[in-house]
């Protein structure tokens, strides 16, 4: 069915969940009148229990429609996915429970966004559904919460400061303060649990993937250091969001002949850098022992999560320094919890960006600074998320 013919706008799978109501309340309050928007899940139950709450917030929602949707039976993602112009989805770790929905959004056409943060799923989706994503003309959009929405714009940001056409170099340092919860503790615990899948789904995606001709994009993995500019550790964080940076950069010439981009952490004291590191290190090391796993697992549950008390006193701040063609900029993306609160609305807006905006015309596996871009950035500066240049210079 052609996308403007079809019954909704956005469908919110995984409502239930810990991250999923919250997205769910911030539709609620900040889905624009007219939107057509609904929920999916296998519970309808707890679907039920889920519209009733947020009729308390936006009387409106006593009608939202109640999708039937599970992992497990492709028919009704099927039908979910020809149901509606764009899906969300908060049901992980994605590397166990997403393909059947990325698949379903391929084969519609439908566009589709997630919270991934697991760079072996982005990879296996890349290489199993991104051909048939772009010739049914859906966008596939991976990491549109914490991980990796103000890496990817906030670079975008920081690159349309500087000069085109020239070699750029951008460093980004996150400052957070948040708590995990169950959901996105077992994605981790995943994703360290699968090294050598992981190392092989981005081997064989670097072998097919296109590479821009004429340009040179690097990512590299720095050491651990002290950093006069941000008044800080430097501790580098081999996550996904150096990888999405690198492929918005790919994919976009703004981003200039010769583009770089470090990522770190910026830990105020050396104690507590070193205590960070040791702690990951453990984790990872735990995550491979299966009966540690499952111990650690059961610590914190899928489903449960920070409190509201917790959640309000969470917040986050990246900065980027940037410098090309004789100019220097220090930009912020800033924001409040970062893991919840701010993620529930990175996905939001991300969804209602895709649904309802005039985009540029793109299709298969992109990234958020390639589908939506300046839409997006917009939608978050008017959500609350700040994007602000603190300093720009030319050198003589």
């Amino acid at each position: 069915m052609p996308r403007n013919d079809r019954e909704h706008d956005v469908v919110l799978f995984g409502a239930t969940g810990f991250t999923g109501r919250l997205t769910a309340e911030y539709l609620a309050a900040h889905a624009p009148d007219g939107c057509r928007w609904a929920l999916a899940g296998r519970s309808r139950d707890k679907l039920l229990g889920l519209r009733e709450r947020l009729a308390g917030i936006n009387p409106a929602c006593a009608g939202l429609p109640l999708l039937h949707a599970d992992v497990g039976d492709a028919g009704s993602l099927r039908a979910v996915a020809e149901s509606t112009r764009a899906v969300a989805t908060t049901v992980g770790p994605y590397v166990h429970h997403g393909e059947p929905l990325v698949a379903a959004c391929a084969e519609a056409g439908t566009d589709y966004v997630d919270l991934a943060g697991e760079p072996e799923f982005v990879d296996r989706m890349y290489l199993r559904h991104h051909g048939r994503a772009r010739e049914r003309g859906a966008r596939l959009v991976h990491a549109c919460g914490f991980d990796s929405v103000p890496y990817d714009l906030g670079v975008l940001f920081t690159v349309k400061q500087l000069p085109e056409g020239v070699p750029l170099r951008v460093d980004g340092y996150v400052r957070a303060r948040g708590a995990f919860s169950g959901g996105t503790f077992a994605s981790a615990l995943t994703a360290f649990s699968r090294r050598r899948e992981t190392q092989t789904a981005a081997w064989e995606r670097r072998r097919v993937e296109p590479r821009p001709a004429g340009r040179r994009i690097s990512t590299p993995l720095d050491r651990p250091r002290r950093s006069g500019k941000a008044g800080a550790w430097a501790v580098p964080l081999p996550t996904l969001d150096p990888q999405i940076v690198a492929r918005s950069a790919a994919a976009l010439d703004r981003y200039g002949p010769d583009f770089r981009y470090r990522h770190y952490a910026a830990v105020r004291r050396l104690p507590a850098a070193v205590g960070g590191i040791a702690g990951v290190g453990a984790l990872y090391a735990l995550a491979h022992v299966p009966s540690a796993r499952r111990a650690l697992s059961a610590r914190l549950a899928p489903g449960d999560g920070p409190d509201p008390e917790r959640r309000a006193k969470s917040w986050f701040s990246v900065r980027f320094f940037g410098e090309g063609g004789g100019r220097r900029v220090v930009t912020e993306v800033s924001g409040g919890d970062p893991g919840y609160g701010e993620t529930a609305k990175m996905l939001a807006e991300s969804a209602l960006c895709l649904a309802l905006d005039e985009l540029p015309e793109t299709s298969g596996q992109v990234t958020t600074a390639v589908a939506m871009g300046d839409a997006l950035t917009e939608r978050l500066v008017r959500a609350g998320i700040s994007f602000r240049v603190a300093f720009s210079s030319e050198r003589s």
